[in-house]
């Protein structure tokens, strides 16, 4: 009988026995997806399988409706699809996101200690087809429903573009509830899965004080605590790791102990009630991200002007430099009244143009120094500042603190 992708088999090899379901290979491995979680490639010579049972689709039960219970506060899930609303579809093998909020309550029970809770599935992508347009769909989404009487709201997303999802909820929305947004590295079939843990305590934080955007992810490779970083200040670090979030030069809000679930914050930040809900939803679409490598022509910057570009953020080096054959293309930008804002590809620090005789000539051009705000974080920014200012403001904005993306003083050990 021919075999086919979910079969479950039986593999021989060496006097070693495998079982498991049949995945796909680009190689010359037969790879199943053992009981534990974790898949397995044998070599096809010297290999024979057994067919132990015909596949089938992967069916995910029914989801339990939300229940309500009497004196828990509110909160709304609005899911757009990731890792923690996914599964492996055993017939590909493929990470599909198709999970609803009940979806998640029903395989996350402890969920229900916590909140009450609403859900609504606003888009279900993974987070790399993520658009400018669904961040302003996500952020009037959460402004409906605090509207509506939430007293947080968690927002699940995939870790890919997660930062840039924060950021623009963090310059588009003045909440007075938190807002968090989590999601998790690995698929929750998987038995070192984070999800889990990032809901439970994302819903904490969703309960407490601490009424900003905010991205709730582990602390550690350990399931002891989740870190609360600043929806401005967050990167992720590493591709797969549970603990790759980090807070980039400032540290985190704070932290949430998963057993106790008590929260420990580390500084200032906005508090419950402290400010009404406000929505700026504009965000101007054609602004771009340069990142500058050795030997890059000028041409990529004179290609945005030309094509109608209204704002560009370029990765520098070091302080933020560029080649100094990058300056006439940065004045040519400027001088049709596209601002420049300069950022850095060093991950801690900040960026200072007036160290270097380029770094000068690129100020003299008309750049703007972003400060030590993150270059994804300034990207967003400035496409909402272009958006909801004048075009004379633009430059005190930048280097202006809007919601905590740039700090009096960079911390060298952060």
């Amino acid at each position: 009988m021919m075999l086919e992708l979910g079969d479950r088999v039986a593999v021989f090899k060496a006097e070693v026995r495998y079982e498991g379901v049949l995945m796909p290979s680009v190689s010359d491995r037969i790879v199943i997806k053992q009981d534990s979680g974790y898949n397995v490639g044998i070599k096809r010579e010297g290999a024979t399988v057994e067919l132990l049972e015909k596949g089938h689709a992967l069916k995910l039960p029914p989801a339990l409706p939300l229940r309500r219970r009497e004196g828990l506060p509110n909160v709304s899930i609005l899911s757009t699809g990731g890792t923690i609303a996914s599964k492996v579809d055993y017939r590909t093998g493929a990470v599909t996101s198709q999970f609803s909020a009940e979806d998640i309550i029903s395989s996350i029970p402890e969920l229900e200690e916590i909140a009450n809770y609403e859900g609504k599935v606003i888009y279900n992508i993974l987070s790399e087809n993520m658009k400018v347009e669904y961040w302003q769909e996500l952020a009037r989404s959460v402004a409906s429903e605090i509207r509506k009487g939430a007293d947080g709201v968690i927002v699940t997303h995939g870790t890919d573009t997660m930062t840039y999802t924060a950021a623009a909820l963090s310059f588009m929305l003045q909440t007075p509830v938190p807002v968090v947004v989590v999601g998790s590295q690995r698929s929750s079939d998987r038995p070192s899965s984070d999800s889990t843990m990032n809901a439970i305590c994302a819903a904490t934080v969703a309960v407490s004080d601490i009424a900003e955007v905010c991205v709730v992810m582990h602390g550690t490779t350990n399931d002891d605590f989740c870190l609360i970083h600043r929806g401005t200040r967050v990167r992720k670090m590493h591709t797969s790791r549970r603990d790759a979030f980090q807070s980039i030069n400032q540290h985190p809000i704070g932290k949430v102990d998963y057993l106790s679930r008590r929260i420990e914050t580390f500084g200032t930040y906005r508090h419950r009630g402290e400010m009404d809900l406000e929505l700026f939803d504009r965000l101007e679409h054609r602004c771009t991200l340069v990142k500058y490598f050795p030997g890059a022509s000028s041409d990529i910057l004179d290609y945005y002007v030309q094509s109608g570009y209204k704002g560009i953020v370029i990765e520098g080096t070091g302080l933020g430099h560029v080649a100094s054959d990058w300056v006439d293309s940065i004045r040519t930008a400027t001088d049709a009244d596209i601002p420049v804002v300069i950022t850095s590809q060093c991950i801690r620090g900040r960026v200072c143009d007036r160290v270097y005789d380029t770094g000068r000539d690129m100020l003299a051009a008309g750049a703007i120094e972003g400060e030590d705000t993150l270059p994804e974080v300034a990207l967003v920014k400035l496409m909402w500042i272009l958006a909801n200012s004048s075009r004379e403001d633009v430059a005190t904005l930048v280097k202006r603190p809007l919601k905590g993306e740039i700090a009096a003083s960079t911390p060298a050990t952060v």
